[in-house]
């Protein structure tokens, strides 16, 4: 069977590694989401499957590993476990777990009772106090990136601009970019002040980020709508 190359879009039937791609789940600015059988232990996994571009020579891949490493190492039932990360046909990309569900995003649209949006968000925070235990910052948390169970379990997916504090850093919890360096990262209308001007964040800029997150699950509006993204980015500074 013929490889994909890294530019086009995956149809159903082609493999990565030993991965069959079955449908598209979505794509964002760092790639591309599909169902995928993992014919191995034939599962169904989430493969995030990373634009062309986006990883420099060994340095980027260097920071996928570290994404990984990262995501795994959490072990926390409202975190998304990653499986493996892999390279074949030019093409990176990481197996996660498929998550069956709907977004917050969708949730948040049609106001849940507030027992039910406490629930969720007793599990956001606690899945954040994990990630920042161990030196991780999220740096993009919004309801397009939390999944919600028919069952009401929530999973944080996606740590793809995520920070990791380096070793032997002190209480300032400086931290290093796992994917992408030397660029604002993240969706403006959840951004903490200090991640839109650029500036160092650390795990304060995920509890501003949640409380945007809050706010919109009770309102059904988000904290920072202005017309145009610039705007929007001045309204959070």
């Amino acid at each position: 069977m013929s490889r994909p190359a890294a530019s086009e879009t995956m149809d159903p039937g082609r493999r990565l590694g030993h991965y069959e791609i079955q449908a598209q789940l979505g794509s964002g600015g760092m790639g591309t989401v599909y169902r995928a059988l993992d014919t191995r232990l034939n599962r169904t996994v989430a493969l995030k499957v990373l634009s062309p571009g986006r990883l420099e020579g060994t340095a980027g891949r260097g920071r996928l590993v570290r994404e990984a490493q990262a995501t795994s190492a959490l072990n926390h039932p409202n975190i998304v476990t990653v499986y493996e990360i892999g390279h074949d046909a030019g093409v990176d990309f990481i197996a996660m777990e498929r998550v069956e569900g709907r977004t917050l995003g969708y949730l948040a649209a049609r106001r849940p009772p507030l027992r039910e949006t406490l629930a969720i968000a007793i599990q956001i925070a606690d899945a954040l106090a994990a990630a920042h235990a161990a030196g991780i910052v999220h740096r993009d948390l919004k309801p397009g990136n939390i999944m919600v169970t028919e069952r009401g379990l929530a999973k944080i997916l996606d740590f793809g601009i995520a920070k990791v504090a380096a070793a032997g850093d002190s209480e300032s919890n400086a931290t290093q970019t796992l994917t992408l360096e030397n660029r604002i990262l993240g969706t403006v209308a959840y951004m903490s002040p200090e991640q839109a001007a650029g500036r160092e964040v650390d795990w304060r800029s995920d509890i501003f980020s949640f409380g945007c997150v809050l706010y919109e699950m009770i309102t059904a509006r988000r904290a920072f709508r202005e017309d145009t993204e610039m705007a929007t980015l001045a309204a959070v500074i």
